[in-house]
């Protein structure tokens, strides 16, 4: 599968609704969702570290990839993979990594060490080394952190920073966690890019989130949570034997 197959995904969307986005966090839920019918994945850094055992944010660059790695070869359809915010690696090498991966896209965040927000201009710059060495080959998701780092005058931010980033050769960007009502607002502004809305337990729908403005859909862990509940259940009806 090639970036080009994941980029017309997003334009061309099922009876004019977002494009949902499954996120795997390994290869047997991988293979769930595309013997469900979906026709691409996007990984979750998040939903990695915790099968993996690690925190959020944690994961060694070299088991996020191997994981990754997994996921792609486990299905036929394309994969985007969450690289948080690149590991620190160069562009190019970062473009090598991922190729080695089988990913034809990527999310990369705009937060940095601490969880403090990239200044924005050099942010750019490296996602335009990053399309630079990639070329049409891969297909860029750029997140926008504003919201979920608590930024004074999110809306404006995340307009200011998704411009920007779509002027660097991202091919969608990401405000995660925008609330709702800004959606509009950030869809007059980007046009016709693609925006990534995050979907929330008990927020709106997938077709309300479209009307909103969103193009694509995707879950961070919250899939991986679903189904850690169910094993909890499961776990719960089993007979357990005396602690020693």
């Amino acid at each position: 599968m090639t970036a080009a197959r994941l980029r017309a995904l997003h334009r061309v969307l099922p009876g004019d609704g977002p494009l949902v986005l499954p996120g795997p966090w390994d290869a047997a839920s991988a293979r769930a969702f595309e013997a469900a019918g979906h026709p691409a994945l996007a990984t979750p850094s998040a939903g990695i570290a915790a099968s993996l055992g690690y925190e959020d944010g944690a994961t060694p660059p070299a088991e996020m990839f191997a994981a990754v790695a997994r996921i792609v070869r486990s299905v036929s359809v394309p994969v985007t993979a969450d690289l948080e915010g690149g590991y620190g690696l160069a562009a190019a090498e970062l473009v090598e990594r991922v190729r080695e991966s089988g990913a034809v896209g990527v999310n990369l965040e705009d937060s940095g060490p601490g969880g403090t927000l990239k200044d924005p201009e050099a942010h750019a710059e490296w996602l335009a080394q990053v399309r630079a060495a990639a070329g049409p080959d891969l297909f860029l998701n750029a997140r926008v952190d504003v919201y979920a780092r608590r930024a004074p005058a999110p809306l404006e931010e995340a307009l200011a920073r998704s411009l920007r980033y779509a002027e660097a050769g991202a091919d969608c960007v990401y405000p995660i966690a925008a609330p709702p009502a800004d959606l509009p607002a950030l869809r007059a502004a980007l046009g016709d890019l693609p925006l990534n809305a995050l979907a929330v337990p008990g927020g709106p729908s997938f077709p309300e989130l479209g009307r909103l403005g969103a193009t694509r859909i995707t879950f961070g862990d919250g899939l991986l949570r679903r189904a850690l509940a169910g094993v909890a259940a499961t776990a719960a009806e089993l007979p357990a034997a005396p602690a020693l």
